[in-house]
């Protein structure tokens, strides 16, 4: 994203929750956010996400500017390319474990027995595939979050964003939800980690501090043009 600004309101009520923030993402990377609560990071992996739109700046995922994008074109981009992991996971209840990993691949098209064959393959990435046919209310917490991260994951999306997955998690399984996330970087996929936990954050290749919607400090050195989210001039 290049020059991304986000300002939600108007006249003298307005809030500016982004003020021109520039980053890049590249393919095998991990990139975690942090700073304190108002600081736009959760504005931040919805906007890289097109959750939401900026009032300023470009914002490209996958070699495609989202701001060229219809309604459709960004849906269609979320489902092929952007993997979304939410704090409180956001699974369908009324869908068994494979049926809501599935549903993205349905969604895009893909015939139900090849979506729900995307789908196993995913829980087993995430080591739960023989939980495939129960129910949100029959899993634990930790199986719950695996199985929103094998959404996240199904298709080989290249880019997963995650926004404080492990909050509602015991330590044990939070470390475990976030080894997931490091090993899809190390095999290709970029990721960026909204935490507010410096040992979350300790699993990241590169570390970035917000402070009222403005990029105060980076980790790392700016990676390499081939980023999945990147800036655009």
């Amino acid at each position: 994203m290049s020059g991304v600004i986000r300002i939600h309101g108007s006249g003298p009520t307005a809030v500016r929750a982004l003020g021109g923030v520039t980053l890049s993402v590249r393919a095998g990377e991990l990139l975690a956010v942090m700073g304190p609560s108002g600081s736009g990071k959760s504005t931040l992996l919805r906007l890289a996400g097109g959750l939401d739109e900026p009032t300023a700046g470009t914002i490209v995922v996958a070699g495609t500017s989202l701001g060229a994008l219809d309604r459709a074109g960004l849906a269609a981009v979320r489902r092929r390319h952007v993997g979304y992991v939410f704090q409180d996971q956001n699974l369908i209840s009324a869908l068994t474990a494979a049926e809501n990993v599935a549903l993205p691949r349905e969604l895009d098209g893909v015939r139900a027995r090849q979506a729900r064959r995307d789908a196993l393959d995913a829980l087993r990435t995430v080591g739960i595939d023989d939980l495939a046919d129960r129910f949100p209310d029959e899993l634990s917490g930790g199986q719950r979050q695996r199985v929103a991260i094998a959404r996240a994951l199904v298709g080989d999306r290249s880019l997963l964003l995650a926004d404080e997955p492990t909050g509602a998690l015991d330590s044990h399984t939070g470390e475990a939800v976030l080894k997931l996330i490091r090993e899809r970087c190390d095999a290709g996929a970029a990721g960026v980690l909204v935490t507010h936990d410096a040992r979350h954050a300790a699993w990241a290749d590169r570390i970035i501090f917000l402070r009222d919607g403005v990029l105060v400090d980076d980790t790392g050195a700016a990676p390499a043009p081939e980023s999945l989210l990147e800036g655009a001039s």
